[in-house]
């Protein structure tokens, strides 16, 4: 079972002025502590269920690019990316750089989108449902065409490309490696099947029945369901003094019985520096072998 933070919030009292040097801190703590990934949302307003939307809120490459160079050894990746915030081929163009400078941690994290109060907020084109799944796909098709190093043209219904040249290529082999977010049965598990190297699906009673609609879709596909890597969103609440360590050690032992490979999330407290010391020394080591 491998272990990733997720970075959500970026408002610490202290104000903006302190908050490079406290990332900084945060995410080569994570590194050193053996945490797999590092993430953070691809949002532009915070989200509701994390505080309002003016709460301070970084943009999501250019923070990646920024951890890249403060750490060494873990994944890079959004968890996720709207597929509507940036052109497809400039948004292949962004993860091979990221992938590049970070000497090849660089994940592509995608889904259709979801949050309209941000995207008519800041002007963004908020198409229909229907539409975004569509342009989803067609962004993953464009992604897999550069990184192949296939500079033919590319015509889809929303995009239209001359040349999809992509210089320098991908660190990464064969590429940087696909996550798709989300639980949609029909259209993005059937992407993950389809297209991706990773899947992210959010805790429920449903979780057993999302692997099976996915294994249902590698069959479908042809996929091996295996060579999937299956990844679940989680909260990582140590405790004060790590009291609750041995609570989240059995709920990863549950999910890795389910068949996740990976758990990512929020770890509480985390501007203290101290609860990812705690998950790299009783944590990590507990589960590394489910």
């Amino acid at each position: 079972m491998k272990i990733g933070l997720q970075i959500p919030d970026f408002t610490r009292p202290e104000g903006p002025a302190t908050l490079g040097p406290a990332l900084r801190d945060v995410a080569r703590t994570a590194d050193d502590a053996g945490f797999d990934f590092i993430a953070v949302m691809d949002h532009f307003f915070q989200i509701g269920v994390i505080g309002p939307p003016e709460h301070e809120m970084l943009e999501a490459y250019t923070t990646l690019g920024y951890l890249a160079a403060c750490t060494s050894r873990a994944t890079l990746v959004t968890l996720v990316t709207g597929v509507i915030y940036r052109q497809p081929a400039i948004l292949a163009k962004i993860v091979t750089t990221l992938d590049v400078l970070s000497g090849g941690r660089a994940w592509l994290g995608i889904g259709a989108a979801w949050n309209e109060e941000e995207s008519r907020g800041l002007g963004i084109p908020f198409p229909p449902v229907a539409e975004r799944f569509e342009r989803l796909e067609e962004t993953l098709q464009i992604c897999l065409q550069m990184w192949s190093g296939d500079e033919a043209p590319y015509q889809g219904k929303y995009y239209q490309l001359e040349r999809t040249l992509n210089s320098p290529q991908a660190l990464s082999r064969p590429h940087p490696s696909i996550m798709i977010g989300g639980s949609g049965e029909k259209k993005t598990l059937r992407f993950v099947a389809k297209y991706a190297q990773a899947c992210n699906l959010f805790p429920g009673p449903d979780l057993a029945r999302k692997l099976d609609v996915l294994r249902a879709h590698c069959d479908a596909e042809g996929r091996d369901y295996d060579e999937i890597e299956k990844t679940c969103y989680f909260i990582f609440d140590t405790g004060e003094k790590g009291e609750k360590v041995g609570e989240m050690v059995d709920q990863l032992g549950n999910l890795a019985e389910m068949g996740f490979h990976a758990a990512m999330g929020a770890v509480a407290n985390v501007w203290q520096v101290t609860p990812l010391e705690i998950i790299g020394s009783q944590v990590i080591p507990a589960v590394a072998g489910l």
